[in-house]
């Protein structure tokens, strides 16, 4: 930690950017706290947790695992709701029983989609990781023959003659009737408990400024995301950024721990020993 900042991590995603706007450009409150931003995508943000370089930091919950030790969770900043989990695509029509013998493009093996995934497919073992936005690429050209889709690409699959062979956050609903943990916010145990608390705070007044002024950011968030086009970038923020990034509330903790009960069961991860959220 720098004297007077924060190291913070995120990506460059229009969710994080959306949630992020108003703390890191000053437009609430932060009472004192400068934060140093270090963007990047979630897979090296979750390289960059495992080896504790960041203060606080976005992180997908199959990675969180691995890190519960030196971090915990904030209770603003989530990514958890319903009809928004990772994709299995392909250029043909497979059927689930064909998922196992498959070679499949993954966006990071400490993604929480890669945990979902084998959460339902436990024997599906033939796994590829790449940069999720090249993941559509690699399925057309053959090089695989299936992704796993994450974020806007669930918006352009279809364009591109791709076809859903599973949703898997509608696999995640069916078999729990929870919503499906995405990613969270990290922070490192080290830091003093009155300074954690403050930090979350000032993260949950940046999602509700960002909820009641959704185009304050505009030029930030699409300055980060690259090609997409408004409409996309808009659908992206309404389908990540709910009532459960301004609070995780008893549901999302409860979806958050069945989440890592079911890795556990099945030795997908060790067991968490550490109280998982900000207390």
């Amino acid at each position: 930690m720098k004297k007077g900042k924060i190291s913070l991590g995120f990506s460059s995603c229009p969710n994080d950017t959306f949630i992020f706007d108003a703390m890191i450009h000053h437009k609430i409150d932060t009472e004192g706290i400068d934060f140093d931003v270090v963007m990047a995508d979630v897979e090296e943000l979750n390289k960059r947790a495992l080896n504790q370089e960041l203060d606080v930091t976005k992180i997908s919950y199959h990675a969180f695992a691995y890190i519960s030790d030196h971090y915990c969770l904030l209770d603003s900043g989530s990514a958890l709701g319903k009809n928004n989990g990772p994709l299995l695509i392909s250029k043909h029509k497979i059927y689930p029983d064909e998922i196992n013998d498959l070679k499949i493009a993954i966006p990071g093996k400490h993604t929480t989609a890669n945990l979902l995934f084998s959460v339902a497919f436990p024997k599906a073992t033939n796994k590829i990781e790449y940069i999720f936005s090249d993941i559509e690429d690699v399925v057309l050209s053959n090089e695989v023959d299936a992704g796993l889709i994450i974020h806007e690409n669930r918006f352009t699959y279809e364009k591109k003659g791709l076809k859903k062979i599973i949703d898997l956050g509608e696999y995640w609903e069916n078999e729990t009737h929870l919503p499906i943990p995405l990613g969270g916010i990290a922070i490192k145990r080290s830091i003093e408990n009155d300074l954690q608390l403050k930090i979350n705070q000032i993260l949950r007044k940046s999602v509700e400024f960002a909820l009641k002024n959704p185009k304050s950011g505009y030029l930030y968030i699409k300055s980060n995301a690259q090609e997409m086009d408004e409409d996309v970038m808009y659908k992206h923020i309404s389908l990540y950024v709910n009532n459960f990034t301004v609070e995780l509330g008893n549901e999302g903790r409860e979806a958050i721990k069945n989440l890592y009960e079911k890795a556990t069961s099945l030795g997908i991860i060790g067991v968490i020993n550490k109280q998982i959220f900000l207390t």
